[in-house]
């Protein structure tokens, strides 16, 4: 058997990424050697391709990166007692150390000690991976590997999404990437009043619509703030799900948030921006959150039952590539031509 593998990595500072081989990662006393059949590129990662600001401050070169993946178990360490080759698996993606106060106190989404697979440390765009049996997730063998690859960014949107209530109010998805796409179809079938998607790209409203949206939005064809207040009888959005990381969408997200309102980041800025703080939250009685990840393992047993209970996300996997071809994938993405895109480190179906 080869002692290489097929890795996508970034070699070093500075924009792009680079396909080599590479020795297969050792397998350790806690460890669950995993084949990965197919992986998913998210947002971050094109973040790390560019090389902004946010990237060249949490990313050590060279690394493996991507952190969305599923497989099959090869082989476990001899610490391991809840899998076993054959098992069909994903993963968290935020290897938390499971003894500092956020884990012992049920928050291990923000670990003191994390390192992110494809951040911190080799992540999963490659034709192998080890994972610590503490961040294996059992994946049941009726999703598609197209579907189970989803479950980790699919719970960023869950984890959105649920972190209160959406039921019977009015929301506003601003970006509608892969995420900000999740993030509709989870709050219409969580039972929002009315779900309206905003992004500058045609093509992505037009799987928002797919995916339920009530109205969707180009803030580049009208005035988005007072839309938002004419659909929902001038109040503005109850919810806000800011998934774009982009400045403007930012702000005008906080611009359409009703009094009293929800306002959830979750999109990355690739720099400081700013806000007025006075205007849009204060005098707002506004309710703002961060959220990092998925609670562990809360958001994934809510992501399971979604799935169970009929959650299509067929809309959103729009290709499927070999991982050889991922710069056409990452050339797709910069474009807004597509929704999640698939990359196969092995033989599979596309």
């Amino acid at each position: 058997m080869s002692s290489n593998m097929k890795a996508l990595v970034k070699p070093g500072p500075g924009p792009g990424l680079r396909l080599i081989e590479k020795p297969i990662p050792e397998l350790t006393d806690d460890g669950v050697r995993i084949k990965v059949l197919a992986t998913s590129i998210c947002g971050t990662d094109l973040h790390i391709y560019n090389w902004d600001t946010w990237a060249a401050s949490k990313v050590k070169a060279p690394l493996t990166v991507g952190h969305e993946f599923c497989g099959e178990v090869l082989e476990v360490g001899p610490g391991v007692s809840r899998f076993q080759a054959g098992d069909y698996v994903a993963a968290e993606s935020h290897i938390f150390c499971d003894h500092c106060r956020s884990c012992r106190t049920g928050q291990r989404h923000i670990c003191e000690n994390e390192k992110i697979i494809g951040v911190q440390r080799d992540g999963a765009f490659a034709e192998q991976i080890v994972m610590p049996e503490r961040c294996v997730w059992r994946t049941p063998t009726r999703l598609p590997p197209e579907i189970a690859t989803l479950q980790e960014p699919l719970g960023n949107s869950v984890h959105v999404a649920l972190a209160a209530e959406v039921s019977r109010r009015h929301v506003l998805v601003t970006g509608c990437g892969p995420t900000g796409l999740f993030a509709v179809a989870i709050a219409k079938t969580c039972g929002a009043a009315s779900v309206t998607a905003v992004d500058i790209q045609d093509y992505r409203l037009s799987l928002a619509t797919q995916l339920g949206a009530d109205h969707t939005i180009s803030p580049l064809k009208c005035d988005l703030v007072p839309r938002v207040h004419e659909l929902t009888d001038g109040r503005g959005a109850d919810v806000v799900l800011e998934m774009s990381g982009n400045e403007q969408a930012i702000e005008d997200g906080l611009r359409c948030l009703s009094r009293g309102g929800d306002y959830r980041f979750f999109g990355v800025p690739s720099e400081r921006i700013s806000i007025d703080v006075a205007r849009d939250i204060i005098f707002k009685g506004a309710r703002l959150q961060g959220i990092l990840g998925r609670k562990v393992w809360d958001t994934w047993h809510d992501t399971a039952r979604l799935l169970e209970a009929g959650l299509d996300l067929s809309p959103i996997v729009t290709h499927k590539l070999p991982l050889e071809e991922f710069e056409t994938a990452f050339d797709l993405i910069r474009q807004g031509k597509c929704g999640k895109i698939i990359l196969y480190p092995g033989e599979c179906a596309l």
